[in-house]
């Protein structure tokens, strides 16, 4: 299917790459490195090139141990860079937030989709969703950033993540936002063990008849280091072998740093999966 994005079409029918853009100074990899709006644009220009299908920009470091950013901090990050590359690019922009105020502004200025982590669960955040007309893509947390990996705990991982991204899908439908421009995200890493992202990953294609499609998060996260004993800087190999097989499992958008790379391993995913 095609998802209307602010007038830019997204092809959810082969897996997409969708590159990250954090103008933020702390970051899991690239925080600190984009700051600059000069900076912003040049990476975001770079990964269009690259053969990202959309880029997503974030204002709010959501790393584990990450601490809130205030709304106009995040506004003042954010909003320049969502209009100009909004503007210039022929790729959707997404914005990744989960402040209503946020939201408004971005759609205001040319935001594509609505990226959010808390799955519009903050006051006022389901009705800005709506209200903008934008897609918006559903993310499973337990906890928060400041406190999601502090011992983890689930009695059934998959069955309480596709539990609780069902009723986030049945409150946007009910909140006038229908399936077809809704994305679920099992939130690899976001208050979950190495076990547990291993088991959503495993069985991600349950997740494919929730809404629109599935989108996953794996780059470069501690998931991967502790599978390959890596820092942040030499876990691409790895990042890649989970973007592969988060496709084949099913999911329609792969959020990366790498993009180059990604939409190469893609392609020969995609390739194969094409023989008969």
């Amino acid at each position: 299917m095609l998802m209307d994005c602010s007038g830019k079409k997204l092809d959810l029918r082969q897996p997409q790459v969708m590159g990250v853009l954090n103008v933020t100074p702390d970051s899991l990899f690239d925080g600190g490195r984009y700051l600059g709006f000069d900076d912003a644009l040049r990476r975001a220009e770079a990964m269009a090139a690259e053969g990202a299908a959309l880029i997503d920009v974030g204002g709010e470091s959501t790393r584990p141990g990450a601490p809130p950013a205030a709304v106009q901090e995040e506004l003042d990050r954010v909003l320049p860079v969502v209009e100009r590359l909004a503007r210039e690019l022929s790729i959707p922009i997404s914005v990744d937030t989960s402040k209503p105020e946020v939201m408004r502004e971005a759609a205001r200025v040319g935001a594509g989709l609505i990226n959010d982590v808390r799955a519009l669960l903050l006051p006022d955040a389901l009705a800005a969703a709506a209200a903008s007309g934008l897609p918006v893509c559903l993310m499973h947390m337990q906890g928060s950033p400041a406190t999601m990996q502090q011992e983890p705990c689930y009695a059934d991982v998959l069955a309480e993540v596709w539990a609780f991204l069902a009723e986030r899908v049945g409150a946007c439908e009910a909140a006038g936002i229908s399936r077809e421009r809704i994305l679920v995200d099992p939130g690899f890493g976001f208050g979950k063990t190495l076990e547990h992202n291993l088991a959503l990953l495993r069985h991600l294609n349950r997740f494919t008849g929730l809404a629109a499609g599935v989108m996953v998060g794996l780059s470069r996260k501690s998931m991967i280091g502790l599978l390959l004993d890596a820092p942040v800087g030499e876990r691409l190999a790895g990042s890649l072998a989970a973007a592969v097989i988060a496709a084949w499992q099913g999911a329609c958008i792969i959020r990366v740093h790498d993009v180059l790379e990604t939409v190469q391993a893609l392609r020969v995913c995609a390739a194969v999966r094409s023989v008969d």
